[in-house]
């Protein structure tokens, strides 16, 4: 009898063309979620989708919220069947598209370009984050349907439209659909490979503690002449307040930062350091050379299993063109705390408030604007389930998956371990130079077509009730 998966990974080869025309035709579709001017297109973004999804037999609706619509399809075997029922997330929204000076080509209009070190690639905003990410999911579908009339598990999917400016709908969203939405694992895809030829699973994610600090010294700008002297200037307490929050080695200075940080065991650091991870190379590519993080841990640790404290971004009395000789009455800075896990994402955004509050000088006064947060996570690789995710990626990819953290955060996988007490398993395909974010943002078809039969594979081995 011949095996299920091969005629299925048989139809994803067969079908590839027909494939990437549906990636281009979501591809069009300007989903900025940031900018109300493109609630429009948000919403016929949201309606493709909810479509796709009934093309491959699913029982898919577009569901309104206070923001960008969600879309939420479900594909169920029959009642009593033994085999895990999984929910699958993406996100249609995407990331402004400027500057658009400094794109080759339309952000919408993609097009397939030569990529010099990957093959071929198709160049749009949002190929890799999250259209052509998601899409390897629904193809996986598709094939699975059109060849056996079924998926081999039940699968939910829920895309939703505002990942791209914080989620604002999501949590309670989740919280008023759980019993739709809860289910025995999530699936993400919105992670990379370790590289062009070697899947990965993303085993960590680090938590996120935002701040905008703003201080206020005199009533109004003054002359700088006049008043240069005795007049406190916010410009030069700011960095100074910033200028002490790390150590001559990089270490984050705030009283108790690294109190609830747990190093990672010498079995994980021996997996990390057989990487070969090239720091010099990684930083050359983005003009750097030389790491400048902590010292004392290798860059990989630096990325995954550090927290760290990043400016990004520092206001304060007149940039404009030529001279003007000001105090300003105000200076602001911006700053992201990247967290592991077991930090609380409160205590840091406490502790950092500490920190300013006693270096404020007299005549100052300090306001703490747009705090946030969101813990790290962290998943146990032996688990069945990643067992045999991990054997499927071999198995397509001919090379064993790495088990590899991620520096970034993926808020909605906190909230599926908090809010619906669900574990996740994170399997992407974007490449490190995708330019997600980044004018002329790519997808190498290689990662869309292997990224498909990866999940066909996945599919099969996740039927197996025992996974869980």
């Amino acid at each position: 009898m011949a095996d299920p998966l091969n005629a299925v990974l048989d139809a994803l080869d067969a079908g590839r063309n027909a494939a990437l025309t549906r990636l281009m035709e979501i591809l069009e579709i300007p989903s900025i979620s940031t900018d109300p001017a493109y609630q429009g297109d948000c919403a016929r973004a949201a309606e493709w989708c909810a479509a796709a999804l009934k093309a491959i037999g699913f029982d898919a609706s577009v569901r309104p919220t206070t923001g960008q619509p969600m879309v939420v399809g479900h594909a169920r075997l029959d009642a009593g069947a033994d085999a895990p029922h999984l929910l699958f997330y993406g996100h249609y929204d995407v990331q402004p598209p400027d500057p658009l000076d400094q794109w080759q080509t339309p952000p919408f209009a993609p097009c397939i370009r030569e990529d010099g070190a990957n093959g071929q690639a198709v160049v749009a905003r949002g190929a890799s984050d999250d259209k052509g990410q998601f899409m390897t999911f629904l193809e996986a579908c598709r094939a699975w349907r059109d060849v056996h009339g079924r998926l081999p598990v039940s699968v939910t999917v829920l895309i939703e439209g505002e990942e791209e400016c914080g989620s604002p709908s999501l949590t309670p969203f989740l919280e008023a659909n759980r019993g739709e939405l809860k289910r025995d694992f999530a699936l993400v895809c919105d992670t990379g490979q370790w590289d062009a030829a070697t899947p990965a699973i993303t085993t960590m994610l680090r938590g996120l503690c935002t701040s905008e600090v703003v201080i206020t010294g005199p009533s109004r700008d003054l002359h700088s002449g006049m008043y240069g002297g005795p007049a406190q200037n916010p410009i030069r307490v700011l960095v100074q307040i910033l200028g002490a929050l790390h150590d001559e080695h990089g270490a984050v200075q705030i009283p108790g930062f690294y109190d609830d940080v747990r190093l990672p065991g010498s079995e994980q650091r021996d997996q990390w350091k057989a990487l070969e991870f090239d720091a010099p190379d990684f930083l050359r590519r983005v003009g750097l050379e030389t790491p400048a993080g902590e010292a004392g841990h290798s860059a990989l640790e630096q990325l995954w299993s550090r927290p760290t404290a990043e400016f990004n971004g520092i206001i304060g009395g007149y940039t404009g063109p030529g001279t003007k000789t000001v105090i300003p009455s105000k200076a602001s800075a911006k700053l992201t705390f990247r967290l592991v896990p077991n930090q609380n994402p409160d205590k840091i955004a406490v502790g950092f408030k500490a920190f300013v509050d006693s270096r404020l000088p007299a005549d100052c006064a300090v306001e703490y604007l747009g705090e946030s947060g969101s813990p790290a996570v962290g998943f146990d690789v032996s688990a069945p389930i990643f067992e045999a995710a991990a054997q499927a990626l071999e198995e397509e990819w001919g090379k064993p998956a790495v088990f590899m953290g991620c520096g970034g955060s993926i808020p909605i996988v906190e909230s599926f371990q908090s809010q619906l007490g669900m574990e996740t398993l994170l399997i992407g395909f974007a490449l490190d130079d995708d330019q997600i974010h980044s004018p002329n943002e790519k997808y190498s078809l290689t990662s869309f077509h292997k990224g498909a039969r990866s999940w066909a594979r996945v599919l099969a081995k996740l039927a197996d009730h025992n996974v869980l």
